[in-house]
């Protein structure tokens, strides 16, 4: 027989059982409803359903078949007008018999079993014995229990290499409770880096862009609480919950389950179901609603519950717990995390046991997907998905208020969080002032120092015009190279007899051909700029005019200096250095120096 897909509706006077059967006898089906009891078949479909309230066969049940999709539509009517049938998405729950619904049936059938057991069986007397061997006793290990409700034990002993790399606990079968919580306070202390920590604290950029993503469940939670007056939808999370087919799916392969938990193991359930959800909600704003490859170890890791088996007392050590836990693995570690997924948690079990049984759907597929994680999921998801069914919604919501009105704060995480920030700060404000200070005391620099900077632009600038000048002339001279050396050696011809400073006539030799060459260099710019060269022929005409109106011996005097002050500018610019290092010659002007015209000038007036 085929289980069918199917799903249940409600208005106030009818059920809707939508029931998909594809390839089946629409002629040959059968119907039977009877107070909470309803059953289904067409060949090879079979759906029997506990109901969470009664209805009634009165004449305005009504059945149609779509052949199309293949679905058959059954309204049947309440037995009590305007009744609410709470849980119609819990389908696992729906599936099960009547009398495995509640725990109370079933320890009265287990206690009814057993005195018939102890009635019916013979005690054989002639049975075997083997005598006690205390010593082989006391040496078979004690196995501590985890899992859902700590029901599973020496399940590790036969999967350790599997499990390894689930869970960060090693050998938990032989490791107690408390000195599981010691391991992991130990290992998150030693994982706690306060520069990472500290990196997220002040370029929160992404963190900021993250915590602004909103999950299915905020929209779900305002329209819960927009309906809160209404008493007819006050409960009803199905108008806000809406599960998918593939989640569907999922509900229907559950093998139904009772859970006969005591008391301390339904608190240790319940603070483990706020331990899963807070590390799926992190991941949910993390990766805004994303699945990646990093899914599954994010769920598991920050799960103290999953990842170390852990047991805990309380609401406010699940939340110290999951805090350590965000600030010490992730990639993001930043308490901003810790308090979105501390509010979504509340509004998810605000919503109802529907919106937890979808948190804990998805798990189940992220789990499942991952190779090492699925034991996680016989572990404790799939026992979470069956049992949450079966929870009553009061049970959720005082939870849900024990959880809003827990108070977390970063002295509560233990790894000084406020002192770092607050030294970190210290240090930023001393940084800034530094800079703030280097710059102001280069915008206030003395004024000696701008003025002795001014005259060195003008000193600069005089040396790099006399050397532009200089730089010029040799790119002339480099470029007609050849006219010229003729030019130079024509200059030699015809100013053989030379005049000096004093007016004496002077043969030809090479001192007073150097100095002359010499003041043509300093005096004499580029033929480039023909402007230039007129102001300074000019200058030397004048100088002339003076040297011949002074006496002798001032006009030799004067000549003297003036060749020294030129031989002392001119000396540097005599050499140039070129790419290697070494001093080349300047080629010699092929100018005509002005100086030998207006003396020979100033010969012919003597």
């Amino acid at each position: 027989m085929i289980t069918p897909a199917f799903e249940l509706t409600q208005d106030p006077d009818f059920l809707t059982i939508i029931i998909k059967v594809p390839y089946a006898r629409a002629s040959e089906f059968d119907v039977y409803f009877e107070g909470e009891d309803f059953k289904f078949y067409a060949k090879p479909y079979f759906l029997r359903l506990t109901l969470p309230g009664r209805i009634v066969e009165d004449g305005r049940e009504k059945a149609s078949y779509n052949t199309d999709k293949g679905t058959f539509t059954i309204r049947l009517p309440k037995e009590i007008p305007g009744q609410y049938f709470e849980g119609l998405d819990m389908l696992t729950s729906l599936l099960a018999p009547k009398k495995s619904r509640s725990a109370k049936p079933l320890v009265e059938e287990i206690a009814a079993s057993a005195e018939l057991s102890e009635e019916e069986e013979e005690f054989d007397w002639e049975i075997e014995q083997t005598p006690y061997k205390e010593s082989a006793e006391s040496t078979l290990p004690l196995q501590y229990r985890y899992g859902f409700g700590n029901l599973r034990s020496g399940v590790f002993q036969r999967l350790q290499d599997e499990l390894s790399d689930v869970i960060d606990i090693k050998d938990p079968d032989q490791t107690p409770v408390d000195e599981r919580r010691r391991k992991r306070l130990a290992a998150e202390t030693a994982k706690f880096e306060p520069d990472h920590y500290l990196a997220d604290f002040f370029e929160d950029e992404a963190i900021q862009h993250v915590l602004k993503y909103k999950p299915w469940w905020v929209d779900a939670h305002k329209k819960m609480t927009a309906l809160q007056g209404e008493s007819l939808q006050e409960h009803d999370t199905h108008t806000f919950v809406v599960f998918s087919e593939e989640e569907r799916e999922q509900l229907r392969k559950f093998t139904n389950k009772s859970y006969l938990l005591d008391k301390r193991s339904r608190h240790h359930v319940y603070l483990g179901l706020i331990d899963i959800l807070l590390a799926y909600c992190y991941e949910i704003c993390v990766n805004e609603g994303d699945k990646n490859v990093e899914s599954s170890w994010n769920v598991r890791k920050l799960s103290a519950t999953l990842c170390w088996l852990e047991s805990f007392s309380s609401i406010h050590d699940v939340l110290v717990s999951f805090g350590r836990r965000v600030l010490c693995y992730p990639l993001h570690r930043h308490f901003g995390l810790v308090t979105r997924a501390f509010n979504d948690t509340v509004m998810i079990l605000q919503l109802g046991k529907a919106a937890v049984l979808k948190c804990l759907l998805d798990i189940h597929k992220i789990f499942m997907e991952n190779d090492p994680a699925y034991i996680l999921n016989d572990l404790f998801v799939t026992d979470y998905c069956i049992w949450i069914q079966k929870t009553k919604s009061k049970k959720l919501a005082a939870l849900s208020e024990s959880l809003r009105k827990t108070t977390l704060a970063k002295s509560h995480i233990g790894f000084e969080l406020e002192e770092l920030e607050a030294a970190a700060v210290l240090v930023q404000e001393e940084e800034s002032t530094l800079k703030a200070a280097g710059t102001v005391s280069k915008q206030q620099l003395p004024s000696s120092e701008s003025e002795t900077s001014d005259s060195e632009e003008s000193s600069s600038t005089s040396s790099e015009t006399e050397g532009s000048d200089s730089d010029e002339r040799e790119s002339s001279t480099s470029e007609d190279g050849k006219i010229n050396s003729l030019q130079g050696t024509l200059q030699e011809e015809k100013t053989a007899p030379l005049i000096d400073c004093n007016g004496l006539r002077q043969g030809t030799n090479t001192s007073s051909f150097e100095v002359s060459d010499e003041k043509s260099a300093v005096s004499l710019p580029s033929t480039s700029v023909p402007g230039k060269l007129v102001e300074e022929l000019e200058k030397q005409m004048h100088t002339a005019i003076r040297l011949s109106e002074q006496p002798e011996g001032l006009a030799t005097a004067s000549c003297i200096l003036q060749e020294q002050e030129e031989n002392r500018v001119s000396e540097p610019d005599r050499f140039s250095k070129d790419a290697t290092g070494k001093g080349n010659f300047l080629e010699v002007s092929s100018k005509t120096n002005p100086l030998l015209f207006l003396c020979s000038t100033n010969e012919d007036e003597f």
